[in-house]
Parts: C-alpha cells; sequence; structure tokens
C-alpha cells in the first residue's frame, strides 16, 4: 500500500520552476521529496489520517530560494553577539553606537562587531583615536562593512604588539601617519594578522552565530545556501549543528585558499574537507580564492591604474603561474573553483586560469564562479559563456550610492563606468549566472536585492530617484531563476532542488504577494509567510 504524504499544499499558485508542469494548485510531499502535483481534488485525495494540510489562501509558492555567496558563519556570530554599526552615518552617531554595547557589556574583555559603512568612514576619519574616544581602557576591533577593512583601538594595539615595527604581510596593509605609525586601520590580510592574536571565539558562540543567521535565511526564503569562505571550524561547527538536527538550512561550502600555500598543500587540506563532509545537508564541494580586495581600500586590482587624484594601482593577489597552477590542479580533482574578482584585472586573471584548466583538463560542468565581476572589460564579457562560467552577482549593490559614486567611479574614470555591474550585459550575452547577497556585507533579503536588479535604484527610493546605469536592468524572471533554478545549479544542488518537481526536496516558500503582478517598486516589500524545508516547517510568519 503507497504511503499516505506527511503534507499537501493546497489552495496555491504554484510556480514549480519546471518547464514540464510550470503551475499547479497544490502538491503532496512524501519522506521530505515532492511526490505530486495537481488540482486541489487530485492531491487532497491523497491524504491520509495523519497527513498535515495546509490551505494556502490562493498565495504564491515559489521553491526555496538559495543565496550562493554568503558567510553564514561569521557573519552570524556578528549579529548575534557583536556590535552592529551599519545603521551610523557620521562619526559621533558611530561613537555613541560602540559606548552604548560597551556600557551594556562590561563583562566583555573585547568589544568587537562591524558594519560601518565604506562609503562614509575610512582612514580619512576613523582611526584609533576615534574609538579611543569612548573606549580608552578596553580593546576593539571593527570590521567595515565589506570585511575588507577593520579599525582598532589604542588598547588592541597595544595587546597585539601593533607599532611602527611592525612591517605589512602579504596582501596586507596597516595604515600609517606620517611619522609610521599605525593609526589602527587594517586592510585585507592585516586583519587575519590582528585576528590571529585576538582571543578565539568558542565553538559555541559560532553555533549561536549560525542558529541566528539561519533564522534570518528563513524567514526571507532561502532554504540553501553557500558559505562563500569556510577553515576546518566552519565546517567543525555546522557538522555538530547537524549531527544535533539543527540545521534548517542546506549548506554547501567553498573551502578558503590562501596565497601562501603550495598547490599540493591546499589540494590535500580541501580534498579532506571535501571527504569529510558530504551530506544532503552539508557539504563542501569547491575552494575560494580572493583574487584582489576592494575599490574602497583601493586593492581592487585593474588592467589599467585608477584614474583618480592619487592613482596607482592594486595587484592581482595570487602570483600568475600560481594562480594557473591552482586552477588546473583544482579543476582536475573535480572541485569547483570559486573566485572573488572585484577589478577587471582580477576578473581577467581568472578567466585566465579557468581557461588554461579548461585547454588541460578538457570541459566538465564544473559551472565555476567569479563572483562580485564589479568591473569588467567589456572585452571580457562573451568570455563567461564561452567557458561556463558563472557570474555570481550582487545586485543590491548596482545603485546610486557613495561606495559607488563617491568612491568606485572616480577611481575607474568614466569610460569604465559603464561596465561596472554589467549584469544585463552579462546574461545578454549567455552567461551563466546566480543572484545572491554576500551577507553580511549587505542584506539578504533576496526581494529587496531583486527589486534593485530591476530598477538599479535603491529599495524605499522615489522612483525618480537616479537609476544606476538603467540600461543593465534585468528582468524579474531572471531574478527568480538567479534564486531558484540556477543557483540550486550553481551550488551543485540541482538534482535536489531548485523546482518543485516530482522527486526532489519539498523545499517551498508562501509569499504574501505575486510577484509578477505588482509594481517593481514593491518588491522589496514582500514577506515570507511560510518556510518549509523537506515538507518542514523552518519559518511561519506570525499570524499566518
Amino acid at each position: 500500500m503507497a504511503q499516505s504524504p506527511e503534507l499537501i499544499i493546497v489552495n496555491a499558485d504554484i510556480h514549480t520552476m519546471d518547464p514540464l508542469v510550470p503551475r499547479a494548485r497544490a502538491l503532496a510531499v512524501t519522506r521530505e521529496r515532492v511526490s505530486a502535483l495537481g488540482n486541489d481534488s487530485e492531491i487532497s485525495a491523497l491524504a491520509g489520517p495523519r497527513t498535515h494540510v495546509i490551505d494556502a489562501g490562493g498565495r504564491v509558492v515559489f521553491p526555496g530560494f538559495q543565496d550562493t555567496h554568503l558567510h553564514l558563519q561569521d557573519s552570524g556570530l556578528q549579529f548575534a553577539l557583536n556590535v552592529k554599526l551599519d545603521a551610523a552615518q557620521t562619526i559621533p552617531e558611530l561613537q555613541k553606537l560602540i559606548g552604548d554595547f560597551a556600557k551594556a557589556h562590561p563583562e566583555r574583555a573585547w568589544i568587537n562587531g562591524g558594519g560601518w559603512y565604506a562609503g562614509i568612514f575610512g582612514e580619512h576619519n576613523l582611526d584609533r583615536t576615534t574609538l579611543d574616544a569612548v573606549l580608552p581602557d578596553r580593546p576593539a576591533f571593527f570590521f567595515d562593512s565589506n570585511y575588507h577593512s577593520a579599525v582598532v583601538n589604542t588598547k588592541a594595539c597595544e595587546l597585539l604588539g601593533l607599532d611602527e615595527t611592525v612591517a605589512d604581510p602579504p596582501n596586507g596593509h596597516f595604515v600609517r601617519d606620517a611619522r609610521g605609525k599605525p593609526t589602527g586601520m587594517l586592510y585585507e590580510d592585516a586583519i587575519d594578522w590582528a585576528r590571529d592574536r585576538m582571543p578565539v571565539p568558542s565553538d559555541e558562540d559560532y553555533a549561536k552565530g549560525v542558529r541566528w543567521g539561519q533564522r534570518h535565511c528563513n524567514e526571507n526564503g532561502l532554504t540553501g545556501v553557500l558559505d562563500a569562505s569556510v577553515t576546518d571550524r566552519h565546517m567543525r561547527v555546522y557538522h555538530a549543528l547537524e549531527k544535533a538536527g539543527e540545521l534548517t538550512v542546506r549548506i554547501c561550502a567553498t573551502a578558503r585558499v590562501d596565497p601562501a600555500e603550495s598547490t599540493d598543500a591546499a589540494l590535500a587540506r580541501v580534498e579532506e574537507l571535501r571527504r569529510s563532509y558530504h551530506s544532503p545537508m552539508l557539504r563542501v564541494h569547491s575552494a575560494k580564492f580572493f583574487l584582489d580586495g576592494i575599490f574602497e581600500n583601493r586593492t581592487a586590482a585593474m588592467i589599467e591604474d585608477y584614474s583618480d587624484e592619487i592613482g596607482g594601482n592594486a595587484p592581482v593577489m595570487f602570483g600568475e603561474n600560481h594562480l594557473r597552477d591552482l586552477f588546473i590542479r583544482f579543476d582536475a580533482a573535480r572541485f569547483q573553483i570559486h573566485a572573488h574578482v572585484i577589478g577587471d584585472k582580477a576578473a581577467r586573471a581568472g578567466l585566465d586560469a579557468l581557461e588554461a584548466a579548461r585547454d588541460i583538463n578538457g570541459a566538465w560542468p564544473s559551472l565555476h564562479q567569479l563572483a562580485h565581476v564589479q568591473s569588467l572589460d567589456p572585452a571580457d564579457i562573451p568570455r563567461f559563456r564561452e567557458l561556463g562560467v558563472v557570474a555570481n552577482m550582487q545586485p543590491l549593490w548596482a545603485r546610486s550610492e557613495p561606495s559607488v559614486t563617491d568612491v568606485t567611479m572616480p577611481m575607474v574614470g568614466p569610460e569604465r563606468t559603464r561596465w561596472i555591474y554589467a549584469f544585463k550585459s552579462l546574461i545578454d550575452a549567455g552567461a551563466p549566472f546566480t543572484l545572491s547577497s554576500d551577507w553580511g556585507v549587505s542584506t539578504l533579503n533576496p526581494f529587496q536585492i531583486m527589486e534593485t536588479a530591476i530598477t538599479r535604484q535603491p529599495p524605499g527610493k522615489e522612483k525618480d530617484y537616479a537609476a544606476f546605469i538603467p540600461e543593465e536592468r534585468i528582468g524579474l524572471a531572471d531574478c527568480i531563476r538567479g534564486y531558484t533554478l540556477n543557483a540550486a545549479a550553481a551550488a551543485w544542488r540541482s538534482e535536489d532542488t531548485g523546482s518543485l518537481s516530482i522527486g526532489k526536496f519539498g523545499d517551498l516558500i508562501v509569499l504574501d504577494r505575486d510577484l509578477f503582478a505588482i509594481d517593481p517598486y514593491d518588491i522589496g516589500d514582500t514577506r515570507v509567510l511560510l518556510t518549509l524545508l523537506g515538507g518542514r516547517e523552518v519559518y511561519r510568519r506570525e499570524g499566518w
């Protein structure tokens, strides 16, 4: 006798994302997987005495969304335990947030946090003395909103041993005053230098961060993520939560590889992670490479020098031969490659190394990814399709705000500005693509991100607010594919997720509005009413 489904959903407008059965009114989930699609009467007839029935009230249902580039564990820790500085617009506001948090937590030996906006704050107005004014006696460390810069106070400098005698680490920089004294501002791998000398949070602290982060994911309709830079510690914490049955998002992970590592050592380390973690809920399948930094701290690698008055440039963080060797070896071992690229030189270096890997190892459905692709040389846009390389895009950043208009545009100049966040050009050229957030750099709310992708304007602004390169706007259908089918493919989860096809996991979301029937400027206000993972409720909006 056939088993009755554990769950059925009726009276729904189900967008399955399956081209063979694109729409349905009802579905059933048996043993975590979609077992039937049809109309209300067909699916209702399958119910048994223990079947849980959900009446969707005519609401829209989509497959669970997937974010293929975020930092779940680390960002969750910041939001769960540390001070959040993203609301600050001035130095006094920043100082008040820090001071209030420190007073509320007298037990903290260190005051840590992050989120200060790199479009407003930087080495010109933020240093150790800014922090000393509110934290003269306790060490403090604060990431910027991009996690590519940080600032520490004088007490932290003393405890870390950061003084005039300390040299810059490879791919890192300590900002210094005219006398050579570190100001407390840290760039790129100088951050790691400092963190290696700071107290280490416990695994339970990180577990609290995961719990906070995955709840945040579920309430925003995310059932799958790709943690875009993990180490042994990340996987150890995730695995403990998995064993305890606490994970509520499917986690794929990309293990960070640093320029100082040899190819043999890096490959052996990441292969061990892949062997150790390979369940439906948790797996390592890719290697992460930071090829450059960001424009805000002038570490983005460009083909031609920066165009502003200061000028200069930044190198790709891996040597050309080393990068080529790494990509060839990891590709041959059938890892996915996931590279951070901001400047057009970094993007070209990534494409060149991926092309070398394909030429030597042959083509296979790797869906290697270049993440961020902020600045591209137009000659490189067709190469994404030719090489089958995924453009992993964060559309929320493609809007007129200080980090773009006041920082990036002057650095790249008017001609290169045209190719900042050239997302429609990539899609029109046939590039594989996915949408993501890079949370906690910015919100992980997919609806605000999709609204910005469509409008190239910040959510909540008036419609006449200046659009950033409006010819690069993309459509709603592409946005939804970027969070469902394309995201599942990019995360190597297409067999089990990405659509509500029979046999795939019953990962789905119920929304409070029909995205196809509303003004695009209202998409960002969308609320998730219900999130299911394998048919199991992991989030329900209060009152629904």
